[in-house]
């Protein structure tokens, strides 16, 4: 009796956990195809702290600002838009660091990351080739512990 009470608890704790993965998988889907969206959304809205954070909106981390926000230089060469990206933060091996730098385009757009390795590298530094790209590029910092900020620049 006790194995088919406990087959019975199995059975229906594998089919709600089935029921929540369908559930959570479709809510991601929804969630892929509206990113770009609230993205503009959370902009709009103010969410600087809540999805990530700014210097004018550091959240929890008001005391994280100066090492953990991007500082992002414009310049051009031969080829267009150079991008300089440095995080004034340490690299304290895989204990903290910077995880990567991302550029995103004016509609939050995917255009470019650097992951860094902090065993190999002293200082999260990141250069970015834009080309003839022109607009808004956002560019956001990643910390393992004190999570992601963003800064906004011209190009």
């Amino acid at each position: 009796m006790h194995a088919r009470i406990t087959f019975k608890l199995n059975y229906e704790e594998h089919n709600m956990d089935r029921r929540n993965f369908f559930k959570f998988a479709s809510a991601g889907t929804v969630a892929t195809v509206l990113t770009p969206s609230l993205a503009q959304a959370a902009e709009a809205a103010g969410m600087a702290g809540g999805v990530y954070y700014t210097k004018e909106s550091p959240g929890r981390w008001g005391q994280k600002v100066a090492t953990h926000s991007p500082l992002v230089e414009v310049t051009k060469d031969a080829q267009g838009v150079v991008l300089n990206v440095a995080t004034s933060h340490e690299m304290k091996g895989y204990e903290h660091y910077i995880v990567k730098h991302v550029v995103l385009d004016s509609q939050y757009r995917f255009i470019a990351e650097h992951m860094f390795d902090p065993m190999k590298e002293s200082a999260p530094l990141s250069t970015f080739k834009l080309g003839a790209y022109q607009g808004t590029a956002h560019v956001l910092s990643m910390c393992n512990k004190h999570d992601v900020w963003l800064v906004s620049v011209s190009v």
